[in-house]
């Protein structure tokens, strides 16, 4: 049996508003994703002055570290946690993710100590986890072959850098009415819980995936249902396709690339969220910037071009080749920056261009590949796939857990371009890990992708 002929109506299907419909709504959540965990580092400045801690108070590093990461953490285990229950049904957990995330962003209005954000936070990191796992999986499951890059690249990249927009803008708008910054934080922090709000309604329409339904469930007129959903055509399939493979034998067979995948979304947020969290607050007054500008020119005009660029090439091109290039112009941009803030006649603008085309690089490879869920969902069978998504996305958090710990001490202790330098090199690797060990699998169904076909036997 071919089980690449039951799902070949879905792969082969073209673009129409059901995937359109269903990216906006998985994307809605991630847009929400970027806001969130964006937002504490446009406003820590403010947090911690509302809490009188300044850059020369003794636990500045540790209060700056556990604000940012701990959303990070809680992510993690969300993402450990959803990965399992995702076996149970893709859908059966839709719409939890994003409640939890309303319930975290609408708490960090009313604390009234750093700890007391830290441990909010936690609570939003547990739905931003689920969100990780839960949208690129059901994407890609929807997804046709052909545009199953561009989908995941749009809806999970795109979003996520223009909920962090959303979040300087809001800043912005704030800070020219006159608004008290102790109130401007809990105020943009809190206005994370509207995104995620607005989507739990629509995540709970959202059809269960046919690769669930056939391959786990063994639910062949719900496989039907749902393609006929989505293609509009009548499907006829005489055959039980439901997976009896052991999961420790996929295991067996796929943690070289599972494993590989969850290293290369560690290294990626090592630089990612140093800028992330620390860019609006240490790097934007380098480059003479306020924390909200600091995002927007980023994200005007260089990672929404990036992310054209990945659009128009990861379904032609490929993910390896886009995601080693970028990975090398990250490794390039960010030295560069790192010795030009040096130089006696440094210019600004000069650096906000070094540091912007990291930004460009980012977002036209990796934070189009591996950020985007992409290695992750279609690298692993689909008995374990929410579980190895959930293995990539804990590498990323720890990553950018990692990053949000160890940045401001480097900074602190040495300087910013050793800092710099630092997170530099983890790109240098990672572009070195996907050239030696991730293989290609643009226009390929995911049974093919994720070497799944290999265990059905004809």
């Amino acid at each position: 049996m071919d089980i690449r002929h039951v799902f070949k109506p879905l792969d082969e299907a073209k673009f129409s508003w059901f995937h359109a419909k269903s990216m906006i709504t998985t994307g809605m959540g991630v847009f929400t994703d970027g806001y969130d965990l964006s937002s504490i580092g446009i406003v820590l400045g403010a947090v911690l002055a509302s809490f009188g801690i300044t850059k020369s108070s003794p636990d500045f590093a540790i209060v700056s570290s556990l604000l940012t990461g701990a959303a990070l953490i809680g992510s993690a285990i969300g993402a450990i946690i959803f990965g399992f229950l995702a076996n149970m049904g893709r859908k059966t957990f839709y719409g939890v993710d994003v409640a939890l995330m309303t319930i975290g962003a609408l708490l960090q209005a009313f604390v009234q100590n750093p700890m007391q954000l830290v441990l909010v936070r936690l609570i939003l990191g547990l739905g931003i986890g689920a969100d990780y796992v839960l949208s690129p999986l059901i994407m890609a499951e929807h997804s046709n072959a052909k545009d199953r890059g561009k989908k995941l690249a749009l809806g999970f990249g795109l979003f996520w850098g223009l909920g962090a927009s959303t979040a300087a803008g809001l800043y912005l708008i704030l800070h020219a009415m006159g608004i008290p910054l102790d109130l401007i934080w809990r105020i943009i922090l809190a206005t994370g819980a509207i995104p995620a709000a607005a989507v739990i309604y629509l995540r709970r329409k959202i059809p269960e995936t046919t690769r669930y339904l056939g391959r786990i469930k063994g639910d062949i007129d719900g496989v039907k249902k749902v393609i006929k959903e989505v293609t509009k055509t009548e499907v006829s399939i005489m055959t039980n396709v439901k997976d009896n493979v052991k999961a420790l034998d996929y295991f067996k067979t796929n943690w070289r690339p599972i494993l590989i995948a969850a290293i290369l979304w560690f290294l990626y947020d090592i630089p990612a969220y140093a800028g992330i969290l620390f860019g609006p607050s240490l790097i934007a007054s380098k480059l003479g910037l306020d924390p909200a500008t600091y995002q927007l020119v980023n994200e005007a005009f260089f990672i929404i071009p990036g992310g054209l660029v990945a659009l128009l090439l990861i379904d032609r091109v490929g993910r390896k080749p886009l995601q080693i290039i970028g990975f090398i112009g990250m490794t390039l941009a960010l030295t560069s920056f790192a010795f030009y803030i040096q130089s006696p006649n440094y210019i600004p603008l000069i650096a906000i261009i070094f540091y912007g085309l990291e930004q460009f690089s980012s977002q036209s490879g990796p934070g189009s590949v591996s950020a985007s869920g992409v290695l992750g969902v279609e690298l692993a069978p689909t008995k374990i796939r929410s579980i190895a998504q959930g293995i990539t996305v804990v590498g990323g958090r720890l990553g950018a857990t990692f990053a949000s710990f160890v940045f401001p001490s480097l900074y602190v202790q040495y300087g910013l371009s050793f800092a710099v330098i630092f997170v530099a090199i983890a790109s240098g690797i990672a572009a070195l890990l996907t050239f030696l060990f991730i293989p290609e699998t643009k226009s390929k169904s995911l049974e093919e992708a994720s070497r799944e076909i290999e265990f059905v036997k004809a």
